[in-house]
């Protein structure tokens, strides 16, 4: 004998984990959705005006009701089922029941979850530029903080903090770019495409997409319901800025290191030990690290899911994928949230960086390009005579600030069969780590002029991006605005 929908362990595991998933994601956005086709069903003379005020007026007490109202119930398929049945139960059946005219589940599904996400790339898009804030406020105090730079992870050649910071800033603003074209796709409506093959009914989706704020509307009625590109662009996006953000974790903790002593991290980010009282733990980093692998995760969770699958509709690109890109979304958030606050509170021991810039022989590329300048010497050579006197120092104990020009003319009379026309003032000034960086200003070099006009284009890109933002709020809040006046205006015009 056949049990009746739904068995316990559907409801359990599938039907009430997605029920909870749109109390807290689609309410809001299922009332607006309702509200727009009503207007727009009205106005297109497919219902009557009569109707449409019925509809729109259940649609009101369930919004002062508040989702909390509306809890699961056993054989309840979903919030859709249970919205309807409460709007058919106040408009009645004759009023109510014409609510899903010209609409199907399939686009009407695809357009809550595009409205709730859209919020949400919104939410992180505003953090980020928080971060960016953050960011660029530490790189403009360390224009002149020298630092070693790192190749291989071995000390290469002397950098500032401040161009370290403008590569952040630069996959910063890209992904800051990303997030606003993954907006720009999840921003198109779907509505209007039914079941996938559109509606006999005179509908105008450009109508309902402008009442919801939506930028136009995905034309293709089979792609507004089986495309999954506008879940994997918001992953691909949250995937490349955790990926990026995890690399620069990655260098903190090194620089976090007693042995690096580059970093000095806020006493509300380390812990001690629990046993050994002189550790100051740096556990905001690893915990960032795992977060941040966290969000990658779920975002490649996105893309699998949409991965192999039917090009139509399917469970895969629907309740099943919104709780890992919201897990996606979350653990960005909070990851973007926290690096924010730790560059707002962040110290560096510039002393120890500025001693350690020239150390490990990483002024040595400048020495060899001040023989060319300065002794007319192919590089190639000069590569070959400085190589030397580091083999030789290596060999010899003798550090990076030990050097002198006897050991530079010895290689060099080994290489040229007699020495480099060359003085101790050009070989010190080569040498000198302050020098490396002050010539090296070509476009983004790490001199501190050239960084700081990198600055001054990652402020503009800012600027630009927090301009972007507040017009694309605006579009939504002004959508809301539009559609409330006409629902309100549609209703006391029909209780004349």
């Amino acid at each position: 004998m056949a049990s009746t929908f739904p068995n316990p362990l559907y409801s359990q595991h599938v039907l009430q984990h997605a029920y909870r998933d749109a109390q807290r994601y689609l309410f809001e956005p299922m009332l607006a959705s309702h509200e727009a086709h009503a207007l727009m069903l009205a106005g297109c003379g497919i219902i009557s005006r009569e109707n449409a005020a019925a509809i729109l007026d259940a649609v009101g007490q369930i919004r002062a009701a508040g989702v909390d109202a509306f809890a699961y119930q056993p054989g309840v398929e979903d919030l859709f089922f249970r919205i309807e049945s409460q709007i058919i139960e106040i408009a009645g059946s004759d009023y109510g029941g014409n609510l899903q005219l010209a609409r199907s589940r399939n686009d009407l599904g695809h357009a809550l979850a595009r409205i709730a996400l859209r919020e949400e790339i919104l939410t992180v898009y505003a953090d980020l530029l928080g971060l960016r804030a953050a960011v660029l406020d530490q790189a403009r105090r360390h224009l002149r903080t020298l630092m070693p730079g790192y190749t291989h992870t071995q000390p290469a050649q002397p950098v500032t903090f401040a161009h370290y910071l403008a590569g952040v800033l630069t996959f910063l603003a890209k992904d800051q770019a990303r997030l606003a074209a993954a907006y720009a796709n999840m921003n198109e409506s779907p509505l209007g495409a039914a079941a996938f093959t559109g509606t006999g009914f005179p509908i105008d989706r450009e109508r309902v997409a402008d009442l919801l704020g939506f930028d136009g509307v995905v034309v293709s009625t089979h792609h507004a319901i089986g495309g999954g590109d506008y879940l994997t662009d918001l992953a691909f996006a949250l995937q490349s800025l955790a990926i990026g953000l995890g690399r620069m974790t990655h260098d903190l903790l090194v620089r976090a290191t007693k042995e690096a002593n580059a970093l000095h991290i806020d006493d509300g980010f380390i812990q001690i030990s629990s046993i050994m009282p002189q550790k100051r733990n740096p556990v905001v980093l690893e915990h960032l690290r795992a977060r941040l692998s966290r969000a990658a995760g779920y975002a490649q969770t996105v893309t699998l899911q949409c991965h192999n699958i039917p090009y139509g509709d399917t469970q895969d690109i629907e309740d099943e994928i919104l709780p890992p890109l919201t897990q996606a979304l979350d653990a960005s958030r909070e990851s973007v949230e926290l690096y924010t606050t730790f560059f707002e509170t962040l110290e560096l021991n510039e002393e120890h960086l500025r001693q350690e810039a020239g150390a490990g022989f990483t002024t040595a590329t400048e020495l060899a390009d001040a023989l060319v300048r300065e002794a007319g010497l192919p590089f190639r050579t000069a590569h070959h005579i400085v190589s030397g006197m580091v083999q030789d120092a290596v060999k010899a104990g003798v550090k990076s600030d030990e050097l002198t020009l006897k050991m530079l003319q010895d290689s060099a009379r080994r290489v040229l069969g007699g020495p480099v026309d060359f003085d101790a003032e050009q070989f010190a000034r080569a040498l000198d780590p302050e020098h490396f960086v002050a010539v090296r200003r070509v476009l983004g070099g790490v001199a501190p002029d050239a960084t700081a006009s990198v600055l001054d284009g990652q402020a503009a890109g800012l600027a630009k991006d927090q301009a972007w933002l507040t017009s694309a709020r605006q579009r939504l809040d002004d959508a809301d605005q539009r559609r409330n006046a006409e629902a309100t205006q549609f209703l006391n015009s029909e209780n004349l």
